[in-house]
């Protein structure tokens, strides 16, 4: 794995992170009726933190690998739609609208995970949690809207 390739995708990331910084849940989040299964809010930065890290050492993996563009350019879409989520939830409060980022998102990124397995293993695998992570946040993503109809400025 090359370092400086690393970094660049360590720094994509990062923007992809900066999205949470900059639409924070704040009080429109916090008074929305959610499900008990929702995460304490400290709990979002450290998960991401460790996915991000995860992605980026994944996508460095695979980024040396001959034939690789499909699967970094699927990774390259899915970081987009990574980015876009935070900005549709909490900066527009489209909460649908983000249902539907998500679920391209999961679908990017299984897509990612069965591109990377293709050329390395380890780099798919490092990509799970990832899934796992988004597929309950697609569900928590649901559950809120479901129960907040008349919150989503989208309606």
């Amino acid at each position: 794995m090359d370092l400086a390739i690393f970094f660049v995708f360590l720094a994509t990331c990062a923007v992809a992170a900066s999205s949470g910084v900059l639409f924070k849940p704040g009080a429109w989040y916090r008074g929305l009726d959610k499900p008990a299964w929702t995460p304490p809010n400290l709990a979002f930065p450290i998960i991401w933190s460790v996915l991000y890290l995860l992605m980026a050492i994944a996508a460095a993996r695979v980024a040396g690998h001959p034939g690789s563009a499909l699967a970094l350019a699927l990774w390259s879409l899915q970081i987009c739609l990574n980015t876009l989520w935070s900005g549709v939830f909490f900066g527009l409060h489209r909460m649908r609208a983000a249902a539907i980022v998500i679920g391209l998102l999961w679908l990017a990124l299984a897509a990612t995970i069965i591109a990377f397995w293709r050329h390395d293993g380890i780099a798919a695998a490092l990509l799970v949690p990832y899934l796992i992570w988004g597929s309950y946040a697609f569900a928590l993503n649901l559950s809120i809207w479901r129960r907040n109809p008349l919150e989503d400025a989208g309606a």
